[in-house]
Protein backbone atom coordinates (compact mmCIF):
# COMPACT_ATOMS: atom_id res chain seq x y z
CA UNK A 1 0.00 0.00 0.00
CA UNK A 2 1.36 3.45 -0.93
CA UNK A 3 2.33 6.11 1.58
CA UNK A 4 -0.87 8.15 2.18
CA UNK A 5 1.25 11.22 3.01
CA UNK A 6 2.45 11.40 -0.60
CA UNK A 7 -0.95 11.32 -2.30
CA UNK A 8 -2.39 14.84 -2.07
CA UNK A 9 -0.83 17.94 -3.61
CA UNK A 10 -0.82 21.34 -1.86
CA UNK A 11 -3.45 22.55 -4.35
CA UNK A 12 -5.72 19.63 -3.43
CA UNK A 13 -5.17 20.23 0.28
CA UNK A 14 -6.06 23.91 -0.04
CA UNK A 15 -9.50 22.89 -1.28
CA UNK A 16 -10.23 21.58 2.22
CA UNK A 17 -12.41 23.73 4.46
CA UNK A 18 -11.22 22.42 7.85
CA UNK A 19 -9.16 24.39 10.32
CA UNK A 20 -5.65 23.40 9.26
CA UNK A 21 -5.87 24.70 5.70
CA UNK A 22 -8.29 27.60 6.25
CA UNK A 23 -7.00 29.38 9.36
CA UNK A 24 -4.11 31.09 7.52
CA UNK A 25 -3.68 32.74 4.14
CA UNK A 26 -2.65 30.60 1.15
CA UNK A 27 0.99 31.69 1.30
CA UNK A 28 1.39 30.02 4.73
CA UNK A 29 2.47 26.38 5.12
CA UNK A 30 0.28 24.99 7.94
CA UNK A 31 2.19 22.54 10.14
CA UNK A 32 0.26 23.19 13.32
CA UNK A 33 -3.11 21.68 14.34
CA UNK A 34 -3.39 17.87 14.50
CA UNK A 35 -4.93 17.19 11.11
CA UNK A 36 -3.13 14.94 8.64
CA UNK A 37 -2.61 15.67 4.96
CA UNK A 38 -3.94 12.30 3.81
CA UNK A 39 -6.95 10.97 1.90
CA UNK A 40 -9.47 8.94 3.86
CA UNK A 41 -8.57 5.29 4.25
CA UNK A 42 -10.58 3.40 1.63
CA UNK A 43 -12.47 1.18 4.15
CA UNK A 44 -13.57 4.31 6.02
CA UNK A 45 -14.66 6.10 2.85
CA UNK A 46 -16.58 3.01 1.75
CA UNK A 47 -18.37 2.66 5.09
CA UNK A 48 -19.41 6.31 5.05
CA UNK A 49 -20.55 6.16 1.42
CA UNK A 50 -22.69 3.11 2.13
CA UNK A 51 -24.21 4.75 5.19
CA UNK A 52 -25.10 7.91 3.27
CA UNK A 53 -26.57 5.87 0.42
CA UNK A 54 -28.81 4.13 2.96
CA UNK A 55 -29.71 7.36 4.70
CA UNK A 56 -28.18 5.82 7.83
CA UNK A 57 -27.68 9.16 9.54
CA UNK A 58 -29.67 8.81 12.75
CA UNK A 59 -28.67 8.29 16.36
CA UNK A 60 -25.94 5.83 17.39
CA UNK A 61 -26.92 2.57 19.05
CA UNK A 62 -25.15 -0.50 20.36
CA UNK A 63 -21.56 -1.50 21.17
CA UNK A 64 -20.18 -1.60 17.61
CA UNK A 65 -17.44 0.96 18.32
CA UNK A 66 -16.37 -0.66 21.58
CA UNK A 67 -16.29 -4.07 19.90
CA UNK A 68 -14.11 -2.74 17.08
CA UNK A 69 -11.79 -1.11 19.61
CA UNK A 70 -11.59 -4.35 21.60
CA UNK A 71 -10.63 -6.28 18.47
CA UNK A 72 -7.96 -3.71 17.58
CA UNK A 73 -6.60 -3.59 21.14
CA UNK A 74 -6.20 -7.36 21.25
CA UNK A 75 -4.46 -7.48 17.88
CA UNK A 76 -2.14 -4.51 18.45
CA UNK A 77 -1.43 -4.48 22.16
CA UNK A 78 -2.57 -7.84 23.54
CA UNK A 79 -5.13 -5.98 25.65
CA UNK A 80 -8.50 -7.61 26.27
CA UNK A 81 -11.04 -4.80 26.55
CA UNK A 82 -14.25 -5.76 28.34
CA UNK A 83 -16.96 -4.15 26.22
CA UNK A 84 -19.26 -4.20 29.26
CA UNK A 85 -16.95 -1.66 30.90
CA UNK A 86 -17.07 0.90 28.10
CA UNK A 87 -19.18 3.89 27.16
CA UNK A 88 -19.31 5.93 23.98
CA UNK A 89 -18.54 9.63 24.48
CA UNK A 90 -18.57 12.60 22.10
CA UNK A 91 -14.78 12.77 21.81
CA UNK A 92 -11.77 12.17 24.03
CA UNK A 93 -11.74 15.58 25.71
CA UNK A 94 -15.47 15.57 26.46
CA UNK A 95 -15.06 12.02 27.71
CA UNK A 96 -12.28 13.17 30.01
CA UNK A 97 -14.50 15.92 31.39
CA UNK A 98 -17.30 13.44 32.11
CA UNK A 99 -14.93 10.99 33.80
CA UNK A 100 -13.37 13.75 35.90
CA UNK A 101 -16.87 14.61 37.07
CA UNK A 102 -17.25 11.01 38.25
CA UNK A 103 -14.05 10.96 40.33
CA UNK A 104 -13.60 14.58 41.52
CA UNK A 105 -15.74 17.48 42.65
CA UNK A 106 -15.76 21.22 42.08
CA UNK A 107 -12.51 22.77 43.27
CA UNK A 108 -10.61 19.48 43.36
CA UNK A 109 -7.20 19.18 41.73
CA UNK A 110 -6.21 17.49 38.48
CA UNK A 111 -2.50 16.82 37.96
CA UNK A 112 -0.98 17.18 34.47
CA UNK A 113 2.52 16.79 32.99
CA UNK A 114 3.49 19.94 31.12
CA UNK A 115 4.33 20.75 28.48
CA UNK A 116 1.04 19.11 27.54
CA UNK A 117 -1.94 19.36 25.18
CA UNK A 118 -3.43 22.86 25.82
CA UNK A 119 -7.10 21.75 26.09
CA UNK A 120 -6.15 19.85 29.25
CA UNK A 121 -5.85 23.22 30.98
CA UNK A 122 -8.92 24.72 29.35
CA UNK A 123 -11.29 21.82 29.97
CA UNK A 124 -10.11 21.24 33.54
CA UNK A 125 -10.56 24.89 34.47
CA UNK A 126 -13.93 25.17 32.69
CA UNK A 127 -15.05 22.16 34.74
CA UNK A 128 -14.28 24.09 37.95
CA UNK A 129 -11.26 21.92 38.80
CA UNK A 130 -7.74 23.12 39.65
CA UNK A 131 -4.67 22.31 37.57
CA UNK A 132 -1.59 21.11 39.47
CA UNK A 133 1.50 20.79 37.29
CA UNK A 134 4.09 18.01 37.49
CA UNK A 135 6.48 18.99 34.69
CA UNK A 136 8.26 16.35 32.63
CA UNK A 137 12.00 16.00 33.02
CA UNK A 138 14.37 17.74 30.55
CA UNK A 139 14.44 14.40 28.68
CA UNK A 140 10.62 14.56 28.37
CA UNK A 141 10.04 11.67 30.78
CA UNK A 142 7.73 11.47 33.80
CA UNK A 143 9.66 12.71 36.83
CA UNK A 144 8.46 10.52 39.69
CA UNK A 145 9.74 12.80 42.46
CA UNK A 146 7.97 15.75 40.87
CA UNK A 147 4.82 13.70 40.40
CA UNK A 148 4.94 12.56 44.03
CA UNK A 149 5.12 16.18 45.19
CA UNK A 150 2.24 17.13 42.88
CA UNK A 151 0.10 14.27 44.23
CA UNK A 152 0.82 15.47 47.78
CA UNK A 153 -0.22 19.00 46.90
CA UNK A 154 -3.31 17.82 45.02
CA UNK A 155 -4.60 15.71 47.89
CA UNK A 156 -3.71 18.13 50.71
CA UNK A 157 -6.45 18.24 53.29
CA UNK A 158 -7.80 14.88 52.21
CA UNK A 159 -9.46 16.16 49.05
CA UNK A 160 -10.02 13.84 46.07
CA UNK A 161 -7.69 14.35 43.13
CA UNK A 162 -7.13 12.98 39.65
CA UNK A 163 -4.14 12.59 37.38
CA UNK A 164 -4.76 13.29 33.69
CA UNK A 165 -2.02 11.36 31.91
CA UNK A 166 -1.27 11.81 28.20
CA UNK A 167 0.00 8.49 26.81
CA UNK A 168 1.62 8.72 24.28
CA UNK A 169 2.47 12.27 25.21
CA UNK A 170 1.46 15.32 23.21
CA UNK A 171 3.50 17.42 22.30
CA UNK A 172 6.79 15.67 23.07
CA UNK A 173 6.02 12.33 21.41
CA UNK A 174 7.23 10.44 24.48
CA UNK A 175 5.95 6.87 24.77
CA UNK A 176 5.91 5.99 28.44
CA UNK A 177 7.55 2.66 29.30
CA UNK A 178 5.97 -0.17 31.26
CA UNK A 179 8.29 0.54 34.19
CA UNK A 180 7.38 4.23 34.20
CA UNK A 181 3.66 3.53 34.07
CA UNK A 182 3.88 0.85 36.76
CA UNK A 183 5.64 3.37 39.00
CA UNK A 184 2.87 5.87 38.25
CA UNK A 185 0.22 3.32 39.24
CA UNK A 186 2.04 2.61 42.50
CA UNK A 187 2.34 6.30 43.28
CA UNK A 188 -1.31 6.97 42.47
CA UNK A 189 -2.41 4.12 44.72
CA UNK A 190 -0.27 5.41 47.57
CA UNK A 191 -1.84 8.87 47.33
CA UNK A 192 -5.32 7.62 46.39
CA UNK A 193 -5.26 9.67 43.19
CA UNK A 194 -7.56 8.53 40.40
CA UNK A 195 -5.83 8.15 37.04
CA UNK A 196 -7.53 9.16 33.78
CA UNK A 197 -5.48 8.39 30.67
CA UNK A 198 -5.76 10.03 27.27
CA UNK A 199 -4.59 7.31 24.85
CA UNK A 200 -5.80 8.94 21.65
CA UNK A 201 -2.34 8.67 20.04
CA UNK A 202 -1.88 5.01 21.04
CA UNK A 203 -2.10 3.62 17.47
CA UNK A 204 0.64 6.06 16.38
CA UNK A 205 3.76 4.49 17.90
CA UNK A 206 6.97 3.81 15.96
CA UNK A 207 8.78 0.45 15.75
CA UNK A 208 11.45 1.44 18.27
CA UNK A 209 8.84 1.92 21.04
CA UNK A 210 5.87 0.04 22.47
CA UNK A 211 2.58 1.44 23.68
CA UNK A 212 1.51 -0.04 27.02
CA UNK A 213 -2.24 0.39 27.68
CA UNK A 214 -2.49 1.79 31.19
CA UNK A 215 -5.38 -0.47 32.17
CA UNK A 216 -3.21 -3.57 31.57
CA UNK A 217 -0.96 -2.66 34.51
CA UNK A 218 -1.19 -4.10 38.00
CA UNK A 219 -2.70 -1.50 40.30
CA UNK A 220 -4.63 0.25 37.52
CA UNK A 221 -7.97 -1.38 38.32
CA UNK A 222 -9.58 1.91 39.38
CA UNK A 223 -8.36 3.97 36.41
CA UNK A 224 -10.06 5.08 33.20
CA UNK A 225 -8.77 5.30 29.64
CA UNK A 226 -10.14 7.34 26.76
CA UNK A 227 -9.45 6.17 23.21
CA UNK A 228 -10.49 7.14 19.69
CA UNK A 229 -9.60 6.39 16.08
CA UNK A 230 -9.71 10.09 15.28
CA UNK A 231 -5.99 10.88 15.37
CA UNK A 232 -4.65 7.77 13.65
CA UNK A 233 -7.14 7.90 10.75
CA UNK A 234 -7.68 11.68 10.55
CA UNK A 235 -11.31 11.61 11.69
CA UNK A 236 -11.47 14.65 13.97
CA UNK A 237 -14.48 15.98 12.08
CA UNK A 238 -16.38 12.73 12.71
CA UNK A 239 -16.82 12.90 16.46
CA UNK A 240 -16.70 9.73 18.57
CA UNK A 241 -14.60 8.12 21.32
CA UNK A 242 -14.75 5.34 23.89
CA UNK A 243 -14.27 5.52 27.65
CA UNK A 244 -12.95 2.30 29.23
CA UNK A 245 -13.18 1.67 32.97
CA UNK A 246 -10.83 -0.49 34.98
CA UNK A 247 -12.43 -3.60 36.51
CA UNK A 248 -12.85 -2.00 39.94
CA UNK A 249 -14.75 1.06 38.70
CA UNK A 250 -17.41 -0.22 36.33
CA UNK A 251 -19.99 1.15 38.78
CA UNK A 252 -18.44 4.61 38.43
CA UNK A 253 -18.84 4.45 34.66
CA UNK A 254 -22.49 3.46 35.09
CA UNK A 255 -23.03 6.82 36.81
CA UNK A 256 -22.14 8.68 33.61
CA UNK A 257 -25.32 10.46 32.46
CA UNK A 258 -27.14 8.65 29.67
CA UNK A 259 -27.29 11.83 27.58
CA UNK A 260 -23.50 11.74 27.15
CA UNK A 261 -23.97 8.82 24.77
CA UNK A 262 -26.08 11.08 22.54
CA UNK A 263 -23.06 13.26 21.77
CA UNK A 264 -21.06 11.02 19.42
CA UNK A 265 -21.86 11.23 15.74
CA UNK A 266 -23.46 8.11 14.29
CA UNK A 267 -21.38 8.59 11.13
CA UNK A 268 -18.37 9.05 13.40
CA UNK A 269 -18.98 5.69 15.04
CA UNK A 270 -19.40 4.04 11.63
CA UNK A 271 -16.15 5.63 10.40
CA UNK A 272 -14.12 4.88 13.53
CA UNK A 273 -15.32 1.28 13.67
CA UNK A 274 -14.41 0.73 10.01
CA UNK A 275 -10.97 2.22 10.62
CA UNK A 276 -10.24 0.00 13.61
CA UNK A 277 -11.47 -3.18 11.92
CA UNK A 278 -10.49 -2.67 8.29
CA UNK A 279 -8.02 0.21 8.16
CA UNK A 280 -5.00 -1.46 9.73
CA UNK A 281 -3.00 -1.89 6.51
CA UNK A 282 -3.58 1.80 5.77
CA UNK A 283 -2.36 2.66 9.29
CA UNK A 284 0.77 0.56 8.80
CA UNK A 285 1.56 2.43 5.58
CA UNK A 286 0.97 5.74 7.34
CA UNK A 287 3.38 4.77 10.13
CA UNK A 288 6.09 3.97 7.59
CA UNK A 289 5.61 7.40 6.06
CA UNK A 290 5.61 9.15 9.43
CA UNK A 291 8.74 7.24 10.44
CA UNK A 292 10.45 8.54 7.29
CA UNK A 293 9.25 12.06 8.05
CA UNK A 294 10.53 12.14 11.64
CA UNK A 295 13.95 11.11 10.35
CA UNK A 296 13.81 13.58 7.46
CA UNK A 297 13.01 16.42 9.83
CA UNK A 298 16.04 15.55 11.94
CA UNK A 299 18.31 15.51 8.90
CA UNK A 300 16.96 18.82 7.58
CA UNK A 301 17.27 20.58 10.92
CA UNK A 302 20.81 19.28 11.46
CA UNK A 303 21.78 20.57 8.04
CA UNK A 304 19.97 23.92 7.94
CA UNK A 305 19.06 24.97 11.49
CA UNK A 306 21.31 22.95 13.82
CA UNK A 307 20.60 25.34 16.69
CA UNK A 308 17.07 23.92 17.01
CA UNK A 309 16.87 21.09 19.54
CA UNK A 310 14.94 18.05 18.33
CA UNK A 311 14.32 14.59 19.74
CA UNK A 312 12.63 12.23 17.34
CA UNK A 313 9.16 11.44 18.72
CA UNK A 314 8.60 7.86 19.80
CA UNK A 315 4.91 8.20 19.03
CA UNK A 316 2.39 10.68 17.57
CA UNK A 317 3.01 12.73 14.43
CA UNK A 318 4.12 15.75 16.44
CA UNK A 319 7.61 17.18 16.83
CA UNK A 320 8.56 19.34 19.81
CA UNK A 321 11.29 21.78 18.80
CA UNK A 322 13.48 23.74 21.20
CA UNK A 323 14.23 27.10 19.59
CA UNK A 324 15.73 28.89 22.57
CA UNK A 325 19.26 28.90 21.13
CA UNK A 326 18.01 30.91 18.13
CA UNK A 327 17.54 33.97 20.38
CA UNK A 328 14.54 35.14 18.37
CA UNK A 329 12.60 38.24 19.44
CA UNK A 330 9.52 36.92 21.23
CA UNK A 331 7.62 33.73 20.53
CA UNK A 332 9.41 31.61 17.88
CA UNK A 333 6.10 30.47 16.38
CA UNK A 334 5.09 34.09 15.77
CA UNK A 335 8.45 34.83 14.16
CA UNK A 336 8.32 31.78 11.88
CA UNK A 337 4.78 32.73 10.86
CA UNK A 338 5.48 36.39 10.21
CA UNK A 339 8.87 36.06 8.53
CA UNK A 340 8.84 32.52 7.16
CA UNK A 341 5.12 31.94 6.48
CA UNK A 342 5.14 28.66 8.39
CA UNK A 343 2.38 28.06 10.96
CA UNK A 344 3.45 26.12 14.06
CA UNK A 345 1.90 25.78 17.52
CA UNK A 346 3.40 28.20 20.07
CA UNK A 347 5.11 26.43 22.96
CA UNK A 348 3.77 28.60 25.81
CA UNK A 349 0.25 27.27 25.11
CA UNK A 350 1.44 23.89 26.44
CA UNK A 351 2.21 25.18 29.95
CA UNK A 352 5.43 25.05 31.93
CA UNK A 353 8.36 24.09 29.73
CA UNK A 354 6.84 25.60 26.61
CA UNK A 355 8.71 28.89 26.43
CA UNK A 356 10.98 29.08 23.41
CA UNK A 357 9.51 25.92 21.88
CA UNK A 358 7.16 25.15 19.02
CA UNK A 359 5.17 22.09 17.96
CA UNK A 360 5.42 20.95 14.35
CA UNK A 361 3.00 18.54 12.66
CA UNK A 362 4.87 15.81 10.75
CA UNK A 363 1.77 14.37 9.08
CA UNK A 364 2.32 15.93 5.69
CA UNK A 365 4.37 15.26 2.58
CA UNK A 366 8.19 15.18 2.68
CA UNK A 367 8.17 18.05 0.17
CA UNK A 368 6.16 20.26 2.51
CA UNK A 369 8.42 19.43 5.45
CA UNK A 370 11.46 20.24 3.34
CA UNK A 371 10.00 23.57 2.24
CA UNK A 372 8.94 24.41 5.80
CA UNK A 373 12.46 23.90 7.14
CA UNK A 374 13.87 25.94 4.27
CA UNK A 375 11.54 28.77 5.22
CA UNK A 376 12.40 28.46 8.92
CA UNK A 377 16.11 28.62 8.08
CA UNK A 378 15.52 31.72 5.92
CA UNK A 379 14.24 33.56 9.00
CA UNK A 380 17.70 33.39 10.53
CA UNK A 381 19.63 34.82 7.60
Amino acid sequence: MSNPLRVLSPDELRRRTSMKWRRYSPDVLPLWVAEMDVPLAEPVARALTEAVALGDTGYPEGPVYAEALADFATARWGWTVDVERTAIVPDVMMGIVEVLKLVTGNGDAVVVNPPVYPPFYQFIEHSDRRVVEAPLSPAHRIDLATLDAAFRAATAGGRPAAYLLCSPHNPTGTVHTRDELTAVADLAARHEVRVVVDEIHAPLVYPDSTHVPYLTLPGADNAFALLSASKAWNLAGLKAAVAVAGPAVAKDLERMPEEVSHGPSHLGIIAHSAALRHGRDWLDSLLVGLDDNRRLLGELLAERVPEIGYRQPQGTYLAWLDCRALDLPGDPAAVFLERGRVALNPGPEFGTGGDGRVRLNLATSPDIITEAVRRMASVLR
